[in-house]
């Protein structure tokens, strides 16, 4: 880091918004297809032109589909693979998440994904936010040897997720860095580390994207506007942070 104050990640979609990210001083970038599905593995050409601008370092999420976080054996084999050949591209880190059909952390796929990831970073995704037992989860993840748990404290935002999220931190006690996530932005990220004091913090710093293509007949996808990472939205959030971090800490 360059000044004091938690750890700063964005969630970026495509190589433009990786620029975005770094250019608003992110120490980190989470890179993912699909963000409105909640994120998707990328293209093999976008990790590579990723990495090509990147000046940060990238952890690449492995989820091979949206929906739940219960998968079949050739998707589990998908993951592998992508998780090797992503190794291979040279990533910094892999993003993962493997629940059982009880939402429990799966832990022999887990374990498998982490050996398949050795030595990169493993982040546990948001698929920890819908476990039945979050204390139960995370002494799992430890076990399978998952350096960092991305969660909101299991709510839709961190603000709401403040008890559980000071909860796990204590829990941890150094063990696994948690990653605290949930709609964090430059008006709320002062008091979300008033009240914990989260090492690390993951947002997305997005804004509508004009589009230059001329209007067509049909429309593919969603309706609404495109997406893309404001690299002055990432700093502001930073500078919020830094500055709550410098006051309450």
């Amino acid at each position: 880091m360059t000044a004091p104050g938690p750890v700063t990640e964005v969630c970026v979609e495509g190589i433009d918004a990786v620029q975005a990210a770094q250019d608003g001083g992110a120490d980190r970038v989470e890179l993912c297809a699909a963000l409105s599905e909640g994120g998707l593995t990328p293209s093999l050409g976008t990790v590579r032109g990723a990495l090509a601008v990147a000046r940060v370092p990238v952890h690449v999420i492995v989820r091979p589909r949206g929906g739940d976080f219960v998968y079949s054996d050739a998707e589990f084999r998908s993951m592998l693979e992508d998780v090797q050949v992503l190794k291979e591209a040279g990533v910094q880190g892999v993003v993962i998440g493997c629940l059982t059909a009880d939402a429990r952390i799966d832990g022999p796929r887990t374990r498998a994904l982490v050996a398949q990831a050795g030595p990169l970073s493993v982040t546990f995704h948001r698929a920890f936010d819908v476990t039945v037992d979050p204390r139960q989860a995370l002494e799992e993840l430890i076990r399978c040897g998952v350096q960092r748990v991305l969660t909101s404290g299991q709510e839709e935002t961190a603000i709401e997720g403040v008890p559980v999220l000071r909860a796990l931190l204590q829990q941890a006690a150094g063990r696994i860095t948690v990653l605290g996530c949930g709609r964090i932005r430059p008006d709320s990220v002062s008091e979300l580390l008033r009240q914990v004091p989260l090492p690390e913090i993951h947002f997305s710093a997005q804004r509508p994207l004009a589009s230059t293509a001329a209007p067509g007949r049909l429309q593919f996808g969603s309706a609404a506007a495109p997406l893309t990472t404001s690299a002055a939205q990432v700093a502001a959030t930073i500078r919020a942070a830094r500055s709550a971090w410098m006051t309450h800490n």
